[in-house]
């Protein structure tokens, strides 16, 4: 019987290209975003691939709304494998500078509504007695980045969540991954100046792709080189740190 895996932030860039690679695995999908246009046309390229695809509108900073649509995408589909929350926003912001209100945009996306995503998992897979979180954070959580100050903070703070998530699921049949990318090639990076070590979204999330399938705690995105260059980020002198 093949696995079924909820998908949030699904019609562009990082989401859209995990629901590619797993349709191309065989997977049902159920693919999430404040766009159903987008999403639908995204479902019709993988219609072939795909034993069943649902489409929902989801605003994932509308977090009334977030379990209702979990839980119907989840009847649709006779239940849920994998949930991915992915949804999130970057903006870059500066201290000071009167953007309060992007700030927190930014925290209601990739950390309260990342959260809401998460809670909305774990009371379903509880109901099912399985399945695996997936949380998407991001190599920016290793240290404060100068303009990203609340992009930062969002995904540390998604980062500690999962973290605690895990040990309190530890003697469930519930799987708690956590993914950080670095720069992969998506429209959410593509204004950035510099994207050192880029990699192009079908292969970044390629590799997404293989390390949910395996079940992994955490990793960087790629492993190479972010596993070093983060712990190097964390120890990187300010005076350094401020001219990125």
């Amino acid at each position: 019987m093949s696995k079924a895996i909820l998908i949030t932030g699904a019609s562009r860039g990082l989401g859209a290209g995990l629901a590619r690679h797993f349709a191309a695995r065989g997977y049902k999908l159920a693919l999430t975003a404040r766009s159903l246009d987008a999403l639908d046309t995204l479902a019709d390229t993988l219609k072939e691939q795909s034993p069943q695809i649902v489409t929902a509108v989801l605003d994932v900073a509308d977090y009334a709304s977030v379990a209702n649509v979990i839980n119907q995408c989840a009847q649709q589909l006779g239940g849920l494998d994998i949930i991915v929350a992915n949804a999130g926003v970057a903006i870059n912001t500066r201290s000071g500078k009167g953007q309060f209100e992007q700030m927190r945009k930014i925290i209601d996306v990739n950390l309260t509504g990342a959260i809401a995503s998460a809670e909305a998992a774990i009371e379903l897979f509880r109901q099912q007695g399985h399945g695996q979180l997936v949380g998407i954070s991001s190599v920016a959580a290793a240290r404060g980045l100068p303009g990203n100050g609340a992009y930062s903070a969002s995904k540390a703070g998604f980062g500690k969540y999962l973290e605690a998530l895990r040990a309190e699921t530890a003697n469930e049949k519930i799987v708690i991954t956590e993914l950080a990318p670095g720069y992969i090639d998506t429209d959410l990076n593509s204004a950035l100046a510099s994207r050192p070590f880029l990699v192009s979204a079908e292969k970044g999330t390629g590799i997404m792709a293989d390390l949910i399938e395996r079940e992994v705690s955490f990793r960087y995105v790629p492993p190479w080189p972010w596993t070093v260059l983060a712990q190097l980020l964390k120890i990187l002198p300010t005076r350094i740190l401020k001219k990125l």
